[in-house]
């Protein structure tokens, strides 16, 4: 009964090109939409982050706690905790049901990203500045923090004859790689059963999440792994290096035990051969049909690729200002991303025309003035006893289902956590939050 007044037909367009809406509230740093994606989190350059209702586009929550700029928001799977990393060298853990803080875990570096895992708010993976990544679990109350290994893993010389087609060795067979490197980022996949990590030397170390073992490495390229990012459905990945090329992969079957099963190959090279730009972020859209990413420095464009064949679909010209950070809404054909200079949030969406005729049946769409004919009992006086009885006789013979809510197509299946509005809401002090 509630589907929405769009033209179905409208829906075709699964990428945006227009400039719909622009969000101001203090320097934004980085993005991140909730899995449903009516919230998206902003941090800010002065420690806040900002969650903003994407339905209104108005302020849910201001939460204030650290000191230094956002590097990373991560949200839980139901949409009420938001963890919040910071150049402060603290993670935060925030409940939005009262904006208050649940943890707060304390580094000796400064945080390059935080990321939750996919179905428990208690365990995240940090990736530090110049430091080893740390997988952080308080599921018992106690905050622990496991170091997990930023070196590589090449095959010893005896292991040749037993290198698989990738080009890896099996375990037994490998020895730590003597360069000096450092973790970039790190992030779940979407079983939360591994971890993909990227170091300063194009390495792609995978992690046992419960063991903190690296099970396999693949030399990926020569420069810095910037940015890894996973679809939805998690059956494909992509790597942002500084060589100025993002890499599509498939995400190997992890379900074989044995590493050297798992199959790393480049499916796509996504560059612009002509610029030879960078790439400051990178994303999937919401089914994975997409890749999108931002251009570093003088240009202001958003490159839209498509993964079946590797093809650019779409360059939008953002305005004047380099874009740091870019997200793909998780349902809709939207983009929400945020500029360098000012920190400006700009979203782009499709516009889609809305169907008045959907309002009522006898619901006619015009398109110049009609002369009007009304019926010779339009406007007749009823008295009311009459009245009353065909309004009553009409709602016994509808019966209007006010429970059941239809789905439409792209919309969001389940449920979702929606943050309550706090009308006295008091400031709570640093002092007052569970450090570590």
């Amino acid at each position: 009964m509630n589907l929405l007044l769009t033209d179905p037909f409208s829906l075709s367009q699964d990428y945006p090109e227009n400039l719909t809406h622009i969000l101001n509230y203090g320097r934004s740093t980085c993005l991140k939409f909730n899995r449903k994606g009516d919230y998206l989190a902003s941090g800010l350059f002065d420690g806040s982050v900002i969650v903003f209702d994407f339905d209104t586009y108005g302020i849910a929550r201001v939460l204030r706690g650290h000191t230094r700029p956002i590097t990373s928001l991560s949200w839980s799977r139901d949409g009420r905790y938001l963890l919040s990393g910071s150049r402060d060298w603290l993670c935060i853990l925030w409940d939005l049901k009262d904006g208050k803080r649940v943890k707060t875990v304390r580094f000796e570096a400064p945080i390059w990203g935080a990321e939750l895992h996919p179905y428990s708010h208690q365990i995240f993976v940090v990736s530090l500045f110049e430091d080893a990544p740390t997988l952080v679990d308080f599921t018992d109350g106690t905050i622990r923090k496991h170091l997990l290994n930023d070196v590589a893993f090449a095959k010893t010389s005896s292991g040749d004859d037993e290198e698989n087609a990738s080009g890896s060795p099996s375990p037994e067979n490998q020895q730590e790689v003597q360069e000096k490197q450092s973790t970039l980022v790190a992030t779940f996949t979407t079983s939360g059963q591994y971890i993909f990590t990227g170091t300063s030397k194009g390495w792609l170390n995978i992690i046992d999440s419960e063991s903190f073992q690296t099970v396999r490495s693949e030399r990926i390229t020569t420069s810095n792994i910037k940015h890894i990012a996973f679809s939805s459905s998690g059956k494909q990945f992509i790597i942002n290096s500084s060589d100025r090329t993002i890499r599509l992969f498939n995400t190997p079957d992890l379900s074989y035990t044995d590493p050297n099963n798992w199959e790393l190959s480049v499916i796509h090279r996504f560059q612009d051969v002509v610029n030879r730009l960078q790439w400051n972020s990178i994303t999937f859209n919401s089914n994975g049909d997409y890749v999108l990413a931002s251009t570093y420095q003088d240009q202001h464009d958003i490159y839209i690729w498509e993964t079946e064949v590797g093809s650019l679909v779409k360059i939008i010209e953002a305005p004047r200002e380099e874009i740091v950070d870019v997200q793909w809404h998780p349902n809709r054909p939207l983009i929400a991303a945020t500029g360098l200079d000012k920190g400006t949030i700009y979203v782009w969406a499709t516009v889609t025309p809305q169907q008045w005729s959907a309002l009522a049946p006898d619901f006619v769409e015009v398109d110049e003035n009609v002369e009007y004919e009304e019926r010779e009992d339009e406007f007749d006086v009823i008295p009311d006893e009459i009245a009353n009885k065909r309004r009553l006789d009409q709602e016994d013979e509808d019966d209007v289902d006010v429970v059941t809510i239809e789905r439409v197509r792209g919309e969001f299946s389940d449920e979702s956590f929606v943050i309550p509005v706090i009308l006295d809401e008091e400031e709570e002090t640093f002092e007052d939050s569970d450090s570590d």
